[in-house]
């Protein structure tokens, strides 16, 4: 995608002409209805057909088009032709540049409504003439949309592979062991921290694999294979409900082709699959 999108955050005051508008409403994307192949909306301008805008945010080009993040007024009524989608849906749905841009969309529209004032003094903030910010005029105080980073770790143990399931995991899904870093910690400290507290094992031969934003709600996902160490596996009973390990050969239910999880666990089964 780094080839493919270019990133802005002022439109160029010459710009005319259809653009893929990312729409969001009350937490809700906004597609076109029906089976399209792209349901990204792609016109010169939303109110034309019947959308309603609070604001609009100037994301950049993707393989030179100009792309917008859109929030829509909650209420109004939605346009026919036109439909709401969780985007969590949507990860299988659209490819994974697609599904970044429209991640990166909803971040940005969700840091603007929680951003309105600023945290030092409580005075209304202004958009930064030039940077991704809330600037105070007041105090001077800028406010960047945050990000937090998370590990995310398949451990495995030959050709078994250690697997996890949250409290609020449809029934019979397992993923990955995930967890935020905190502050002072590096990326392998917040790791082997996150496994030892949610089942109790220990790891080693740390290595990263690959990274993934994650918009639920505005996270990074940084990627990582660890070899099992040490210790049996005791659940937090918190965070995870039920853990164990499972042949490669005979997984459970697992997460959909797209996320990082997946991928994860895709790459070091693949190891197998020739054997």
């Amino acid at each position: 995608m780094e080839l493919d999108f270019e990133p802005g955050v002022i439109a160029p005051e010459s710009f005319q002409g259809p653009a893929n508008w990312f729409v969001f409403v009350s937490g809700k994307m906004v597609i076109l209805d029906g089976d399209a192949k792209n349901p990204i909306p792609y016109f010169e301008d939303p109110e034309k057909v019947g959308l309603t805008i609070l604001n609009r945010f100037y994301l950049g080009k993707f393989k030179g088009e100009h792309c917008f993040a859109v929030a829509m007024d909650p209420y109004s009524e939605l346009p026919t032709g036109f439909t709401t989608v969780d985007l969590r849906f949507m990860l299988a749905r659209l490819p994974e540049n697609w599904f970044m841009l429209a991640g990166r969309a909803q971040q940005i529209i969700d840091w603007d409504s929680q951003h309105q004032f600023c945290g030092r003094c409580g005075t209304r903030t202004q958009p930064h003439a030039s940077d991704r910010a809330k600037e105070c005029p007041e105090c001077g105080h800028l406010q960047y949309p945050r990000l937090s980073p998370c590990i995310i770790v398949l451990i495995t143990r030959g050709e078994e592979v250690l697997l996890g399931r949250s409290a609020n995991f449809p029934p019979g899904l397992f993923s990955t062991l995930a967890g935020f870093i905190e502050p002072g910690e590096t990326l392998e400290i917040a790791l082997a921290r996150e496994v030892q507290e949610e089942v109790g094992v220990k790891v080693k031969n740390i290595q990263y694999i690959t990274s993934q934003p994650w918009p639920f709600p505005n996270s990074l996902m940084i990627g990582f294979h660890a070899e099992y160490d040490s210790g049996d596996i005791v659940i937090d009973e918190k965070e995870i409900v039920e853990a164990g390990w499972w042949p490669v050969a005979k997984l459970p239910m697992i997460p959909p082709s797209g996320s990082i999880s997946r991928n994860l666990i895709d790459h070091y089964v693949a190891q197998f699959e020739d054997q």
